[in-house]
């Protein structure tokens, strides 16, 4: 199974755990386009798409737009969320949910997105473990 880790703060953590937060957002760079895209190859040299000039200069919806156009999202079976980075034997600060997409679009203020910014959004499904 192909497990995506994401470390979250103790607020949206327990909004996570509590079911209230369906979704988590991480920034469109290139860090989080190497974690989260495959690359198609389509006559396309792949370094290029992750240099820093990519990013910068260029608007969100361009970026967007481009990293669909150049790339595909990449396949997880499970969200492995945790509070800060835990020992793998503390399992009250670690959360795995069933994983349910990915999608390029703008993020609820509430659970931490800026008005206005896209990201990279992380859909969650339901919880896998039952750790209290």
């Amino acid at each position: 199974m192909k497990k995506l880790q994401l470390s979250l703060f103790k607020e949206y953590f327990d909004k996570t755990k509590a079911g209230i937060k369906k979704e988590d957002y991480r920034a469109l760079n290139a860090y989080w386009a190497s974690r989260l895209l495959k690359d198609f190859f389509n006559g396309i040299r792949p370094q290029k798409w992750w240099q820093k000039e990519f990013f910068d200069g260029a608007n969100q919806e361009e970026i967007a737009e481009n990293l669909l156009l150049i790339s595909r999202i990449k396949y997880f079976d499970i969200n492995r969320m945790t509070l800060g980075y835990p020992s793998a034997t503390d399992t009250a600060r670690i959360l795995e949910l069933q994983h349910k997409g990915i999608e390029i679009r703008e993020g609820n203020p509430d659970w931490g997105a800026e008005k206005g910014v896209l990201y990279f959004c992380i859909l969650h499904g339901d919880i896998l473990n039952n750790q209290n």
